[in-house]
């Protein structure tokens, strides 16, 4: 049964890969691809294959998934406007090459979702299901990693900044998500599921601030911008403006509810309770 994770030069493609590895499938039925693979070279030393796939080639894709049983497209993190046709080849190449299931990591409410990303995440859906390949969703909600790296920062400068208003946010961490991923990939009866992912414990950033003040024993506070001042925020520190817009476009989908879900779908497949805001944040503290 050889399995393809796209993205294992990535954080959360290279935790599905250890996650597969734990659930005993032989590393010789795990393809892990990605663009650069100096990045994976330590996985064909396990034993694993390694496949260059770069989204845009279509022939490479096509070298790269051959042989195939089952695929795990993980969302391409590309400039945005590219997103979807990159996943469309994906999605074609597999069915060329015969694999009888594809699981893609989606977003929380892809089908109703308001923001910039989720629309390319539903559209993606949209095309797995046109082209009739049997198929999985798991619509991961945000990582508890995209406020534990900040950590430092929010530290230093006595606050969480963000344009979230007091929507709940269901995070989960990556690993939780990849160990989700994998159990798809290795059990059955999964195909056509649609699942909700993220931590059981939902929070407002509000209470993120709480949190981290409990944890670090310092008082943080919670500053709401509008979206359009948030972009600018993150754009001043830094980032490229395209992706200011799409964090802080993140950020009013979160207001609208729209990272939130009380499904239990994550607790489910990994047959355990997800890491908790507090758990990650105690982990990140002592690391």
């Amino acid at each position: 049964m050889p399995i393809v994770v796209t993205g294992a030069t990535g954080q959360l493609g290279r935790l599905t890969v250890e996650a597969l590895l734990r659930r005993g499938i032989p590393a010789a039925d795990i393809i892990a691809t990605g663009r650069d693979i100096a990045g994976i070279k330590d996985l064909a030393d396990r034993g694993i294959t390694v496949r260059r796939a770069d989204f845009a080639d279509t022939d490479g894709l096509a070298e790269a998934f051959a042989g195939a049983d089952r695929l795990l497209l993980i969302s391409a993190s590309v400039p945005v406007g590219e997103r979807v046709a990159n996943h469309r080849r994906v999605i074609d190449a597999a069915a060329s090459a015969g694999v009888s299931l594809v699981a893609y990591t989606s977003t929380t409410h892809a089908d109703t979702a308001t923001t910039v990303i989720g629309a390319t995440h539903g559209e993606t859906e949209a095309y797995l299901r046109d082209r009739g390949i049997p198929s999985v969703l798991l619509r991961n909600g945000w990582y508890l990693e995209n406020y534990t790296s900040q950590l430092p920062q929010i530290l230093q400068n006595g606050a969480v900044v963000g344009a979230a208003g007091e929507g709940r946010i269901s995070a989960a961490s990556r690993a939780d998500y990849a160990e989700a991923a994998a159990v798809v990939l290795t059990a059955e009866g999964h195909t056509g599921a649609v699942y909700e992912l993220g931590g059981d414990e939902s929070f407002t950033l509000t209470e993120l601030a709480a949190a981290i003040s409990a944890a670090a024993g310092k008082q943080i506070t919670y500053t709401d911008l509008p979206v359009a001042d948030f972009a600018q925020v993150l754009a001043s520190a830094g980032l490229p403006a395209e992706l200011a817009e799409v964090l802080a476009d993140a950020d009013r989908g979160m207001n609208r509810g729209e990272m939130y879900t009380d499904s239990g779908d994550l607790r489910r497949l990994i047959g355990r309770p997800p890491v908790t805001l507090a758990e990650a944040l105690a982990a990140a503290l002592h690391h």
